[in-house]
């Protein structure tokens, strides 16, 4: 625990704008995550095709 709250208090500036800034990445990191797990279950039994179509279904 010691050492989570030195690293924050060493990046202070970056923590403060974390809480306080109102841009998102939340949509982003969204689909980045779905993307995973589609290649996830794929992984081994299918190709670019494949992986693409599911993406874009989903």
């Amino acid at each position: 625990m010691t050492g989570f709250a030195h690293g924050l208090t060493t990046d202070l500036e970056a923590v403060i704008a974390g809480l306080t800034v109102h841009w998102s990445s939340g949509g982003t990191e969204g689909a980045v995550n779905r993307v995973k797990k589609i290649k996830r279950q794929l992984y081994g039994r299918a190709g670019f095709d494949l992986l693409r179509k599911m993406i874009l279904l989903q």
